[in-house]
């Protein structure tokens, strides 16, 4: 009797530890800390945030407003980017480069002024932008051309062209001469060589489909990809293996990975951040779906501390598509534009 009473107890701390366990997995603890007013009637696409200054830039359609963490207020303007999408920064050159999709071309600008320094040619409507430190080169990733243009990030000159057969949408680096980026049309991954300029492997992303926001993951080299079908895709640097995939809200466009906290994010347009604990490199676990605001769907890290960066605005209704015609997108309203951070 005494031998299935303790049997019993052990069973019932088991359960009782699980339990506990997932109840610390169920919340992340990640809320709504501040709304900052930013105003304009312009649209918006990558954020990208310095550790180094701790300032946030944000793409404007335009312009690139500079917004310093710290503060809450907006410290400086880099004009002149017609089409604006992303922002990469090379803070041992002491450099910042924008991809103007409208004009296609890369706008340089110095990271301490944010005065512009020129402006270089690229294939046709740069989109995702990434500095590369093992070459020393950005990489401008052109959505309608199908290519990525190299360029010397310290002379401005153009070094190179890799085609890529398809839509590149994100881009991250690992910092050892590699570039992935999504190829949303083909839903696949690419890896390019950043010495060679030659694209090394190709790997289907099945069954994830219209890939947007990518992060990474260096110690353990696994990519976060964002799918337009509501899934985040895990998958080995390495290999192109796909390892697990995770359901995440409708409208992704960014993803984000934390190596202190182990968690990737991903900022979904519905109004949702989903939170992926990293258990070990081959197993994640969804956390939760923290409420943002609809059209949040870009952000930034700041992996100082863990606070996530999203931008949106309030839109008009939305008007009926014209017949035979694609769904149509809402109206901004004028000066509603908001930064929200996200944190513990």
């Amino acid at each position: 009797m005494k031998k299935v009473m303790r049997l019993r107890l052990c069973l019932f701390l088991s359960v009782l530890l699980l339990l506990l366990s997932t109840v610390v997995l169920a919340a992340s603890g990640y809320h709504l800390l501040k709304k900052i007013p930013l105003g304009g009637e312009d649209g918006w696409d990558y954020l990208t945030f310095d550790p180094d200054s701790g300032r946030l830039f944000i793409s404007r359609a335009t312009h690139v407003i500079v917004f310093d963490a710290s503060s809450g207020k907006v410290v400086g303007d880099i004009p002149d980017t017609p089409g604006v999408h992303g922002i990469a920064l090379a803070p041992e050159l002491g450099r910042g480069f924008t991809s103007n999709g409208r004009a296609d071309t890369v706008t340089i600008f110095e990271l301490k002024t944010l005065a512009s320094i020129g402006q270089v040619k690229t294939g046709q409507n740069p989109d995702a932008i990434v500095y590369d430190p093992a070459t020393k080169r950005v990489f401008a990733m052109n959505g309608r051309s199908g290519d990525a243009t190299a360029i010397d990030a310290a002379t401005g000159k153009v070094v190179g062209t890799v085609p890529l057969q398809g839509k590149p949408e994100f881009a991250v680096v690992d910092g050892k001469g590699r570039v992935y980026a999504n190829i949303e049309d083909r839903s696949e991954l690419v890896a390019l060589d950043t010495r060679r300029l030659t694209v090394e492997a190709r790997w289907p992303l099945a069954p994830c489909e219209e890939p947007t926001g990518l992060a990474i993951d260096l110690e353990h080299r696994r990519l976060f990809a964002g799918c337009g079908n509501k899934f985040m895709a895990v998958v080995d640097a390495q290999s192109g293996k796909v390892i697990a995939t995770l359901p995440i809200g409708s409208g992704v466009d960014a993803t984000a990975f934390d190596p202190g906290l182990q968690y990737a994010y991903a900022s979904n347009g519905e109004g949702t951040l989903t939170v992926v604990h990293e258990d070990s490199p081959d197993k994640f676990t969804v956390v939760e779906n923290v409420p943002t605001q609809r059209g949040a769907r870009t952000m930034a890290l700041d992996p100082g501390t863990h606070q996530v960066y999203l931008v949106t605005a309030d839109f008009a209704p939305t008007p009926p598509p014209p017949p035979g015609q694609p769904r149509q997108r809402p109206a901004i309203l004028p000066n509603t534009f908001v930064a929200l951070v996200m944190g513990k």
